[in-house]
């Protein structure tokens, strides 16, 4: 206990003064007799202790930015709260992330109380116009075609509240959807945390991304969530209620944005393959589908040269290479352009055509029943 008071103190005086002095006379003894701890400690080397801790800092400082929308230039004061703003190291911090001076009009241990009170007051029933709002730690979603996390309810949203979106189905004639509630901050579904699943079953067999189905989260003033998946055409519902959505303890909560922070350019790149596989996947079937529209009033040599680009397709997207991805991609929507306009390639399966042919590529268009509030996301059948 000695040891600790005196290390806050040296702390204390490192904030006014360029170098102290720690002296715990009789702090320990053994067999020659008592000891003492006398040495003197500067600033310069008490920040080199604490650089890791001063480096911490930065993260839910644009973590905060980000979730308000906002840019360091927007903002107006910077108010220190807590006593170890105090220190120089944590205020020249501020100035070097804001571009501003920071705000010392309040006193930053003070404040700290103040608050405690009010919320206090609040909790006990003698503040009654003051209004607490409590928000998510974390973003809720749904997993969707990919491993992908699609975000309904995004971190520190007000509670309560409530969001639907629509989404889809990811084969033909699929029949169920299982709905995979997550809560975290990383891209990919597997990285964050599983709150539940459920299935909707007894959804109509219909052609990929024709069925619409609602998926709700609502999450009431008491942080329990209930998500919902309802079937737009036959009004089919299943629900789940879950009651541990707001429970991480603050440690937890920190520990998760940490990871999502140090894994964030990591993260983009698996998201972005996820992406492009789901739209090459997209464009493979909705080319397939147009040549079984056509039926017999395809000229066989495009339909062979159709076909081989999207066995092509199919094999890049099983492997690992984005940009063969990218490139049988292109070569399948030029030779869907040319399908479309009823030429045949003078060479099947040769070089693709360069890009820029004045028109949207084949695909590019929104899927059936899709609308301004429609999700581009799908479920796959497990």
């Amino acid at each position: 206990q000695r040891l600790k008071e005196a290390a806050e103190k040296a702390k204390i005086e490192l904030s006014t003064l360029l170098e102290t002095e720690i002296n715990l006379p009789f702090i320990t003894a053994d067999a020659s007799g008592p000891k003492h701890l006398l040495m003197r400690l500067t600033r310069a080397r008490f920040e080199q202790l604490t650089a890791d801790l001063t480096e911490r800092l930065k993260g839910p400082f644009f973590q905060a930015l980000k979730d308000a929308g906002l840019k360091p230039q927007d903002l107006d004061e910077v108010i220190l709260v807590g006593g170890a703003t105090r220190m120089p190291v944590v205020q020249e911090l501020v100035r070097e992330l804001t571009g501003k001076e920071p705000h010392k009009g309040v006193n930053p241990d003070e404040v700290v109380a103040v608050g405690a009170a009010l919320q206090a007051g609040v909790l006990g029933g003698e503040v009654k116009d003051v209004l607490l709002l409590d928000v998510t730690p974390l973003s809720l979603g749904v997993e969707t075609l990919g491993g992908v996390m699609t975000v309904l309810i995004p971190r520190n949203t007000t509670i309560p509240t409530r969001k639907s979106e629509i989404f889809s189905t990811a084969e033909d004639g699929q029949t169920a959807v299982e709905i995979h509630v997550l809560q975290g901050e990383r891209p990919m579904a597997e990285d964050n945390i599983t709150l539940g699943r459920f299935r909707l079953e007894g959804i109509p067999p219909a052609p990929r991304g024709v069925p619409q189905i609602e998926v709700t989260f609502d999450i009431d003033a008491n942080g329990i969530l209930n998500v919902s998946a309802r079937d737009q055409a036959t009004g089919r519902e299943q629900r789940i209620t879950i009651t541990a959505s707001t429970n991480l303890s603050k440690e937890e909560v920190e520990r998760l944005v940490r990871q999502a922070q140090a894994h964030a350019e990591e993260d983009r790149r698996r998201r972005e393959q996820a992406e492009l596989r789901n739209q090459a996947d997209a464009l493979a079937y909705q080319s397939e589908r147009a040549l079984r529209e056509a039926g017999d009033r395809l000229d066989p040599a495009a339909r062979r040269e159709v076909e081989g680009r999207i066995q092509a397709l199919r094999a890049a997207i099983q492997g690992q290479d984005g940009e063969a991805i990218r490139r049988e991609m292109e070569a399948l929507q030029q030779a869907m352009y040319r399908f479309s306009r009823g030429e045949a390639s003078p060479h099947p399966y040769g070089r693709p055509a360069t890009s820029g042919v004045g028109q949207p590529p084949y695909g590019s268009a929104p899927s059936e029943g899709s609308g301004p509030d429609t999700v581009e996301g799908e479920f796959r059948e497990v």
